[in-house]
């Protein structure tokens, strides 16, 4: 496993350490946490309903209603905090971003599974903008159809990670369960919604 994704076939990634200044990273860490309406969404899997092992928010424009894990999800408004944050974002990445998934991982026993952003309201080729907040994640990817990690990123406070081009069509990523953290992380994933979930 290694941290250069320069080599990862069928990918484009780029990942920029230290995007956002520590100082300034605390202080959106400790407004998102204490001030967004945090839920825990009830999923049916394989028969089985239970609770995402996290906690999460989505905010976008109003035409940004985006359906995962077979809820749809209609978006709140932005706050200026969110609102500010995206035209940075966008002016870094020169990406158009109308929408953001807001995770909240509580400590390392949340986790978010095996999955590819791949969703059809995403377009032909996702582009998903993942800023980092909090405890450092280890984030795995491996190839679709196969059980092998080939790669590992570990994410850090204030890390920007940009997704775009065939990743998704060709590649899974999870954030694993972990004894080793206790900290809180946030997890900001900026995407561009294409057309209406539903």
């Amino acid at each position: 496993m290694t941290s250069d994704l320069s080599g990862l076939a069928q990918a484009e990634l780029d990942y920029r350490p230290r995007w956002v200044e520590p100082d300034l990273a605390d202080l959106w860490l400790q407004r998102l946490i204490a001030d967004t309406p945090w839920t825990q969404p009830r999923i049916r899997l394989y028969g089985r309903t239970f609770e995402v092992p996290r906690l999460v928010a989505w905010y976008g424009d109003p035409e940004a209603r985006y359906r995962y894990s077979g809820l749809v999800h209609q978006p709140l408004p932005w706050s200026p905090l969110l609102a500010d944050i995206r035209d940075r974002l966008q002016q870094s990445t020169g990406l158009s971003l109308n929408g953001v998934l807001l995770n909240f991982y509580r400590d390392g026993q949340d986790a978010m599974g095996w999955h590819s952003d791949d969703e059809p309201e995403l377009g032909p080729e996702p582009v998903v903008v993942s800023l980092n907040l909090g405890a450092t994640r280890r984030f795995d990817l491996r190839r679709k159809g196969c059980s092998r990690i080939e790669h590992s990123l570990p994410l850090e406070h204030g890390s920007l990670l940009v997704m775009r081009g065939p990743t998704q069509h060709h590649w899974q990523h999870q954030i694993a369960r972990t004894r080793r953290v206790s900290e809180p992380r946030v997890n900001l994933t900026f995407r561009q919604i294409i057309r209406e979930s539903i």
